[in-house]
């Protein structure tokens, strides 16, 4: 039933991957996201959220303080830094999972890591801001680097490929060489293929069939498809709307084997996955 495991470390963790996926809570400090913005933007609010999201089965927590939503303009890195560092202070103080910040400014990664944060989720695969690097190999971070066309303000005017899953692979088998040569093991990179982040729904609909290819690289896969637009055309719906798709997906890629889920509904993925292997592993045994 399960593809051969891979290991992901870094500083103040190590994680198993390969079976169940694990999942990575959404926790959006701003007050414009997609699909929660301004619901999390208040501090204690966000840390509640942040508890809530560990307590309903979350791995790690994503925290971010930039919308990076289609036509979003960037944060100056003092905003960001209002806004997170707190939250990210208290949590680490709060919850035994690892916090991962999600943003592209290395000063910002600086002092999140400082705050407490152990991961590094950066959407431009660690290529837009030349100090990030170095950022995540003194600190020992553990990095998902993600691929990405374009920037947040541009990415879906015109996304094209001629073909994405091997585009988007040769990206990523480039980066982790990269990363490597700049000092951050192997062992410490998650890939993301990037779903929405320069992409049709075309597009992402062939990454998200395709994560075997994708895990070939050897590294551990996460996929963030919560709640996002290519669902308006596969199901109709609005983003309200979408924690059903959502659940469905993430089914889909388990059967995929793929290693990390990037997650508003954590606790109903959670749900959907244990009942999900319930069945699957008595399916896989003959002696059942």
């Amino acid at each position: 039933m399960f593809a051969d495991t891979r290991h992901w470390r870094f500083a103040s963790a190590a994680f198993e991957t390969g079976r169940t996926p694990l999942l990575m809570g959404i926790l959006n400090v701003t007050p414009d996201s997609f699909s929660d913005g301004g619901a999390f933007l208040d501090r204690d609010a966000a840390i509640a959220q942040g508890i809530a999201l560990v307590d309903a089965g979350a791995d790690i927590l994503d925290v971010g303080g930039e919308s990076t939503r289609p036509g979003s303009e960037p944060v100056p890195e003092v905003e960001q830094l209002r806004r997170i560092e707190p939250v990210i202070r208290e949590l680490a103080a709060r919850v035994r999972a690892p916090i991962s910040i999600d943003t592209t400014n290395a000063r910002v990664a600086a002092g999140a890591l400082a705050a407490g944060a152990a991961i590094v989720n950066d959407i431009s695969g660690l290529t837009f801001d030349a100090d990030m690097p170095s950022v995540c190999r003194d600190a020992g971070a553990g990095v998902v680097c993600m691929h990405i066309q374009g920037t947040p303000r541009t990415m879906q005017l015109d996304p094209r490929y001629g073909d994405v899953v091997r585009e988007v692979s040769d990206f990523l088998a480039a980066r982790l060489d990269r990363l490597e040569e700049q000092g951050i093991p192997r062992e410490r990179v998650v890939l993301d293929p990037g779903i929405g982040f320069g992409k049709t729904a075309e597009h992402n609909l062939e990454l998200l069939s395709h994560v075997r290819d994708l895990r070939e690289l050897g590294r551990p896969v996460l996929i963030g498809h919560s709640r996002k637009r290519f669902l308006a055309k596969v199901l109709g719906r609005p983003v309200d709307e979408r924690t059903s798709g959502t659940l469905g997906v993430s089914i889909a890629l388990a059967m995929q084997h793929a290693d990390i889920l990037r997650m508003h509904d954590v606790q109903a993925t959670r749900d959907a996955l244990i009942a999900w292997q319930a069945i699957a592993g008595r399916a896989c045994d003959p002696g059942s």
